[in-house]
């Protein structure tokens, strides 16, 4: 059995896993092997990171492993943060802003379902530049919230209401979703915004 090579993939699964992490089961399944032996690989990989002194490291919260930054290091995530030029919209971010925007009100596995990818990240980060906000909770089990775009939103791209938005032409599916990104993209004028853009 390749060990090392299955350590790098527990890495990788972790990194998609995202905030939500992964308990050993699910690892144990994923890799489809005994579920002990996946946990064992995780304390391996835990303590690879710490002795390379990696930028990331494995923290185990109510059963579930997720790869997490080292606290000391805040201060440059914060400096990050605040930089202008890197508070722009990721393509992930401009895809999941086109999502919400023209599906309102939605939900994150509504919005996960369409991009097939997780996007948690992309939810927290258009939330902190207030493109999209919480409008309620939808009736389904866990009454998961609802998403839904802001008045920043609408200042931002000149827009009266969200009638406004640019109609997506004659396409099938699985083009819509590009579609509608591309049409934001262009309402942004070729140019990615900033947090400091969006306060003004």
């Amino acid at each position: 059995m390749d060990y090392p090579k299955l350590k790098t993939v527990i890495e990788g699964l972790l990194f998609m896993a995202g905030d939500e992490g992964l308990t050993k089961k699910q690892l144990a399944d994923i890799l489809e092997l005994d579920a002990d032996l996946a946990a064992d690989l995780v304390y391996d990989l835990q303590r690879d990171l710490e002795r390379e002194r990696r930028g990331v490291q494995i923290a185990e919260v109510a059963s579930t492993y997720r790869l997490t930054t080292h606290p000391e290091h805040a201060p440059y995530f914060e400096r990050m943060a605040y930089t202008p030029t890197r508070s722009q919209l990721s393509q992930a971010a401009l895809e999941t802003l086109s999502i919400v925007a023209y599906r309102q009100p939605i939900t994150r596995v509504a919005i996960e379902e369409i991009r097939g990818v997780k996007s948690d990240r992309a939810i927290q980060s258009l939330v902190a530049k207030d493109l999209i906000e919480e409008v309620g909770r939808a009736e389904a089990i866990g009454r998961p919230i609802l998403y839904g775009t802001t008045k920043s939103f609408l200042d931002y791209f000149g827009l009266p209401s969200i009638k406004e938005l640019p109609e997506p032409g004659n396409v099938d599916f699985d083009d819509e979703l590009e579609e509608q990104t591309q049409l934001l993209f262009e309402r942004l004028d070729g140019r990615q915004m900033t947090i400091e853009e969006i306060k003004e």
